[in-house]
C-alpha cells in the first residue's frame, strides 16, 4: 500500500528537504492551467505507462491529482513498477488550496 501523506504533511516535506521531493502532477493540461503546485512535473495519467522512466527512481515523489484517486493509482502503479518512495497527495491540489495555500485557485 502506498503512503497517504496530507497537504501539511507533504509542505512540511518540501519545506525541510527542499529540491528532494518531486512532485508529480497527473492531472489533465485543462486542469494545470487552472491551478498548479509549484515546482512539479506534469505527466497526465494516461501517459504514465509510456513515461514513468522520466522520472527518478532516486528522490521521493508525491503524486497529486484534482482530489487525490487518480493520484492514488498513479502511486500504486509507481511502487508496482519498482518505484521504491512513493506516495500521495490526500486530498489532491483541492487539499493543498484549503491546507496550505489558498493563492492556488480551487476548481
Amino acid at each position: 500500500m502506498v503512503e497517504e501523506l496530507s497537504a501539511a504533511e507533504v509542505a512540511e516535506r518540501m519545506k525541510a528537504r527542499p529540491g528532494e521531493i518531486l512532485l508529480l502532477d497527473v492531472r489533465e493540461p485543462w486542469e494545470r492551467d487552472l491551478a498548479v503546485i509549484e515546482p512539479s512535473v506534469h505527466i497526465p495519467m494516461n501517459e504514465i505507462a509510456d513515461r514513468a522512466a522520466e522520472l527518478p527512481q532516486d528522490r521521493e515523489i508525491v503524486v497529486y491529482c484534482h482530489g487525490g484517486a487518480r493520484s492514488a493509482m498513479v502511486a500504486g502503479y509507481l511502487a508496482h513498477h519498482g518505484y521504491k518512495s512513493v506516495a500521495n497527495l490526500a486530498g489532491g491540489i483541492d487539499a493543498w488550496s484549503v491546507d496550505v495555500d489558498e493563492k492556488v485557485p480551487r476548481y
